[in-house]
């Protein structure tokens, strides 16, 4: 079997131009890199802004598991099969930070006959986005520390600065650091750190920015720290927000690139949704809304994490409705869920099936309340028997929700055929009545409790005391009438990664509440939760290779 880096270099890929052509798109909207990728002027938004929505279907998926649940290649398969069956498609991904695909988790251009490419370029640097990113974040850091150096006019507390540098690598030596140590001229020694570039703060407002104008206004509203007096002290204050959104020019333009069988696919952004947001760009979001009758675009990890912030921070603060979920799910995933060990998933265990759908089942009672239809997709794996399927479908129909196979990876959109009509069916006969789960204006604490009741299903939550005087400082500042975006691990509903399957009786640990004004949302931090990775014992990086021909192996 062909592994996916060779099934996309056997792909014959169409010129860009082309691929923007059949959208409408002139040639002096999109800006080349290369032949197969291209960038799309924001001068298009202006010519295309009246058109009306196509509709906006979000893909999730259950709590992640080591077995792989498929989810961006559904995605993409998805939008393949609406291509197949007529439909004017467009599929919206964010891009892959080189972290994870150096590291374990890999890469975020699907896989099978489901991906978008070209793919090496996508995995490693594409267009240089996440670069500028991280150049954007670190001339902010090279800026407080100059200031400190120069005088500290603004009078900030060293010991309080919260502004952290990054990098696009898995590097867990450099999550504490300090720096200025060498002497007087090489500035104030402090306690610093290092995020993973996918977790700063930049990259969620590049991708919730609406234009240049509204990126420099964020950018100017991010918080560095606080002065010994103990009042915040933005960006603004150290006037850089301009050459920041300067270093940002290019990377706020949307990415077009196609799939295998030459869907077009906006690939922007990489916010992490253990972390972050977890959602590709408002502005190539809406751009594709206006291009196509069909958006296909996914949140990461499981819906308790991405779906969740997608709805409650991106919809919400994009003015953007969308018209159903479609919730990935894996019979694999579900034994897991119900306590089957990873190397016993491939044998048939309808009482384990049994025991881990209280995951699915929560999921989709959960993006029920967001008042969105929902199609179950069964991502269809050779080892799933006639039984374990057979119970899938029966056991969807009981709740009343719509359920498809899947078969994508192996077939491509031909086998997503199914998913796609039912997905049209759905949005045919069912009219979503969106609404966020909580007004933003309600209290801090009012707001994560209600995201750990009615989407995590925990009794309560407790607050560690930094994590109160957090939030009590936040309110001070008057900054707490915002969405609260959860930092928590991806593998549970709880935060307690060991919980699987739907867990009852506990309660969620708050360790730390920390405003992001740029973006517009609280992180609010739930239990263990790291924004710099490390690297596994056997990583990635050992096995990727290219030769003197510019031949590139191993990457997946």
């Amino acid at each position: 079997m062909l592994s996916d880096i060779e099934i996309a270099q056997k792909c014959t890929l169409k010129p860009i131009v082309d691929i923007a052509a059949a959208l409408g798109i002139a040639a002096g909207e999109i800006e080349q890199y290369g032949n197969f990728k291209g960038k799309l002027s924001l001068s298009l938004w202006d010519r295309i802004k009246s058109k009306p929505d196509g509709k906006l279907i979000l893909v999730t998926a259950v709590n992640p598991t080591p077995a792989g649940e498929g989810k961006t290649t559904t995605t993409i398969g998805l939008g393949q099969a609406m291509s197949g069956l007529g439909k004017k498609a467009i599929i919206a991904l964010r891009e892959p930070s080189l972290g994870p695909v150096m590291g374990i988790k890999g890469g975020a251009a699907g896989g099978g006959y489901a991906q978008v490419v070209p793919m090496e370029d996508i995995n490693l640097h594409f267009t240089g986005d996440i670069h500028a990113v991280t150049a954007a974040n670190n001339l902010l850091s090279a800026a407080i520390d100059n200031h400190l150096h120069q005088g500290n006019r603004l009078g900030i507390d060293p010991r309080r600065i919260t502004w952290k540098r990054c990098m696009d690598m898995n590097d867990r030596a450099l999550r504490k650091i300090v720096t200025g140590l060498g002497g007087k001229s090489n500035g104030i020694p402090r306690e610093d750190g290092f995020h993973i570039t996918v977790a700063s703060e930049v990259m969620a407002i590049l991708c919730l920015a609406s234009n240049i104008e509204d990126l420099k206004n964020r950018l100017g509203k991010i918080i560095i720290g606080y002065s010994y007096e103990k009042n915040p002290v933005s960006v603004s204050d150290l006037k850089v927000e301009g050459a920041m959104a300067l270093l940002l020019k290019d990377a706020i333009k949307p990415n077009l690139i196609q799939s295998l069988e030459h869907t077009p696919a906006l690939m922007h952004g990489g916010p992490f949704a253990n972390i972050a947001h977890g959602c590709n760009s408002v502005t190539a979001t809406k751009m594709a809304l206006k291009l196509s009758d069909y958006v296909i675009t996914e949140a990461g990890f499981g819906a308790d994490l991405g779906a969740e912030k997608f709805f409650n921070i991106k919809c919400r603060l994009a003015g953007l409705k969308p018209d159903a979920a479609v919730l990935v799910a894996t019979v694999r995933a579900l034994k897991y869920n119900g306590g089957i060990q990873v190397n016993s998933l491939e044998q048939e265990n309808i009482e384990a099936l049994e025991k881990g759908f209280v995951n699915l089942e929560k999921h989709i009672e959960n993006i029920h309340k967001f008042g969105v239809p929902v199609l179950v997709c069964v991502n269809i794996f050779p080892t799933d028997t006639g039984e374990e399927k057979n119970y899938m479908k029966q056991r969807c129909k009981s709740l009343g929700v719509p359920s498809a196979f899947s078969q994508v990876y192996t077939r491509g959109g031909e086998g997503g055929i199914s998913l796609a009509e039912n997905l049209i069916e759905l949005t045919d006969r069912n009219k979503a009545s969106f609404k966020p789960l909580y007004d933003i204006n309600e209290p801090i604490k009012d707001k994560v409790e209600i995201i750990a009741r009615e989407i995590y299903g925990a009794q309560g939550v407790n607050y560690s005391k930094d994590a109160l005087q957090s939030i009590r400082r936040i309110e001070r500042i008057g900054l707490d009438k915002m969405p609260v975006c959860m930092a928590k691990t991806q593998y549970s509903l709880s935060d307690n990664k060991k919980l699987l399957g739907a867990p009852e009786n506990f309660k969620i640990s708050v360790k730390n509440a920390v405003v992001s004004a740029g973006a517009g949302f609280i992180v609010v931090t739930a239990g263990d939760i790291l924004t710099m990775p490390g690297l596994p014992k056997v990583p990635s990086s050992e096995k990727i290779d290219i030769d003197n021909d510019g031949r590139i192996t191993g990457l997946f």
